[in-house]
């Protein structure tokens, strides 16, 4: 059976000032293992969709994406999925509308990764597992936000604290970096410091 990615509309006012799409994370557990819609990896991503929804006052055309297949293949990433997602919603919407990027752990590093993209304005990063070499292509002049939990053992904060001064330094990049005290990976405990400045940027980024 053919994977394919999802689209998921979360808010689509009938004239959007910006676009957003937030990409879930989600660790490989077998070889061509599909997504599935409760998966939590997933599910902890439609709090921040809706967060970001409302963040926009009906400005905001929000979706969420479920990549084609769990984790980070050789031959086919997250990124690649993320750029499936914007060929379509641009395909639908037109490509005049800026566009932010939310993701979380490996969605976080898709976003990251996919904002070379000349339509994206902006990308948040929310505890991203990265790596400091990671080829981001051509940001400058764009807006990064990333947000990471001191505690994460899942996805080093040091690797993306470097990676966020590689963009700035080397890329061009305006980038912000958060360290929150005390929260992990999941983001369960810190919820709002996670979700709150993500949608925030995102609505400001697009719409000011």
């Amino acid at each position: 059976m053919e994977l394919k990615p999802q689209l998921i509309p979360v808010a689509l006012p009938d004239h959007p000032q910006g676009l957003v799409v937030v990409l879930h994370g989600g660790a490989r557990r077998g070889e061509n293992l599909m997504v599935s819609p409760t998966q939590l990896s997933v599910l902890r991503m439609i709090p921040i969709a809706r967060r970001i929804a409302r963040a926009g006052r009906d400005r905001l055309a929000v979706f969420r994406l479920l990549n084609a297949r769990r984790g980070w293949e050789s031959t086919h990433t997250p990124v690649d999925d993320a750029r499936w997602a914007l060929g379509q919603v641009f395909g639908r919407l037109g490509r005049s509308l800026p566009c932010c990027l939310v993701g979380h752990s490996l969605g976080g590093r898709a976003a990251l990764l996919a904002a070379a993209a000349p339509e994206v304005r902006s990308a948040v990063a929310l505890a991203p597992w990265v790596l400091p070499s990671d080829p981001v292509g051509d940001v400058r002049g764009k807006s990064m936000l990333i947000i990471h939990g001191a505690r994460d053992r899942v996805a080093n904060p040091a690797r993306a604290a470097e990676l966020a001064r590689r963009l700035h330094d080397a890329d061009g990049a305006r980038v912000d970096f958060r360290l929150i005290p005390g929260a992990t990976h999941s983001m369960l405990a810190h919820h709002d410091e996670f979700s709150r400045p993500a949608a925030e940027f995102a609505a400001a980024t697009l719409l000011s």
